[in-house]
């Protein structure tokens, strides 16, 4: 049993001991050292991934080749590249732990059957990613409506913790401007 996941999801969802089994024998741990790339871009993304412990990011690389993190993913999220998933293409994205981490995997074949052996999982689904893609949208409108410094403040104020946990030219990917704005940023701050 993965107590850890079966909490995350009883804030969404009640589920009998019989269905909460069906889905840890579904579930395979997987373990990663840190910097250790868990799907490439041409891959077909495996699934859907739960952070028990660690840190991993979901990035691109851009004709710059410039990497541009879209989202990380730390304990208690999941994680996965939808597009390879829902279209079945190969994946346009990086995933890679930042941290060493354990992660969850929920296969996609495994997905369908699971959820309709225990329809109660496709409710809490269905709820994960609808504040999922409000997260996204939210962070689009601070790159529309807020200046780079706005969205820094705002973002450091909001997860002090998880911005001490990565790498500042990380952050500065996330929040779309360069690491030396950043650390003009930060040397402000410190006067």
């Amino acid at each position: 049993m993965y107590p850890q996941l079966l909490a995350h999801i009883k804030r969404q969802v009640q589920l009998t001991p019989a269905e909460e089994q069906l889905l840890c024998d579904r579930m395979e741990l997987k373990k990663f050292k840190k910097k250790e790339i868990i799907l490439e871009p041409g891959q077909h993304c495996k699934g859907e991934y739960f952070v028990l412990k660690g840190l991993v990011r979901q990035y691109y690389v851009n004709a710059k080749l410039n990497e541009q993190i879209v989202q990380f993913g730390l304990e208690n999220w999941w994680i996965a590249d939808h597009d390879s998933i829902v279209n079945h293409v190969p994946a346009g994205t990086y995933i890679q732990t930042i941290e060493a981490s354990e992660i969850l995997l929920l296969h996609n074949k495994d997905k369908a059957p699971l959820l309709e052996q225990v329809p109660k999982l496709e409710t809490y689904f269905r709820l994960t990613m609808q504040r999922a893609f409000i997260a996204s949208q939210r962070r689009i409108g601070f790159l529309f409506n807020q200046t780079d410094e706005e969205r820094f403040h705002y973002f450091t104020a909001m997860f002090p913790d998880f911005v001490q946990r990565i790498p500042q030219y990380m952050l500065a990917s996330y929040l779309g401007f360069t690491p030396q704005f950043l650390s003009r940023i930060r040397a402000k701050k410190e006067k």
